[in-house]
């Protein structure tokens, strides 16, 4: 059951991100172009993202494990980790609203572009890691794996995890690309009513969430239950999505209103 459950999970993880993109361009008719920009976004953020938190690791006492850290270092990670993430990706939103796609500037174009971004997160970021590491674990079983550093119990562990965990990987990453969304539209907000604090805003809420996920990974939470508090802020990240959709009934008119 756990091959077939790993197998759903990547399925989702590439197609979803995939049929989300073409559900966009065909109800609303925005461009690929943007999609593919939130990729580029993504990736663009990662090269600052990366190193930062590569140098923070030096820098701040986080040695051990989440679960293992005493609770203020504990909210110190939290608070690092989500602000890093926040800064560094709607930073790298900003200014490619700023200077790659100048004229994006309704509603239904962030949501592509946040689709583009979310979506190659978790094809090639999360979507990768898990298909490849499925793969080898494949191979692993009743193999000797001492000469690759891993022990029998590493092996047994992986194949051991509930049937479900897989899953809940998926709706992670559904979570995950809900936020996005809402955090594009959010940005966009900036530009469109000419007020910075909207950037702020995204930064905050992007760090709010992925600092509650690290959090609770560090009280040692069960998975189950941390996926369903991130289920919870996806569902205030939809409705962040739907209180900045245009007022108008009509889309061709979409210039006017919230946007």
């Amino acid at each position: 059951m756990l091959v077939v459950t790993f197998v759903i999970e990547i399925i989702f993880v590439f197609g979803f991100p995939i049929a989300l993109g073409v559900y966009l361009r065909r109800r609303f008719d925005t461009p690929w172009k943007l999609y593919w920009v939130g990729a580029a976004t993504f990736i663009a953020s990662q090269v600052v993202h990366i190193p930062l938190n590569l140098g923070l690791g030096q820098l701040l006492p986080w040695g051990n494990l989440p679960s293992q850290l005493p609770p203020a270092q504990l909210l110190l990670l939290s608070a690092v980790v989500g602000l890093s993430a926040g800064v560094c990706e709607e930073g790298a939103r900003y200014l490619a609203y700023r200077f790659v796609i100048k004229q994006a500037r309704t509603w239904r174009e962030a949501l592509m572009f946040g689709a583009g971004h979310g979506g190659f997160e978790s094809m090639f970021l999360v979507g990768l890691s898990v298909a490849l590491t499925f793969v080898f674990m494949l191979f692993a079983r009743g193999a000797d794996v001492s000469a690759i550093g891993l022990t029998p119990d590493q092996v047994a562990a992986y194949w051991g995890q509930a049937w479900y965990n897989p899953l809940l990987g998926a709706a992670e990453r559904l979570f995950a690309i809900c936020l996005h969304v809402a955090l594009a539209v959010l940005v966009l907000q900036a530009f469109t009513r000419q007020n910075i604090g909207y950037l702020f805003l995204a930064i905050g809420w992007h760090a709010l969430v992925d600092g509650v996920a690290v959090m609770t990974l560090g009280w040692g939470w069960p998975f189950a239950a941390i996926e369903g508090l991130l289920g919870l802020l996806a569902l205030v990240s939809l409705a962040l999505i739907w209180a900045y959709r245009p007022r108008s009934n009509s889309i061709a008119v979409e210039g006017v209103g919230n946007d």
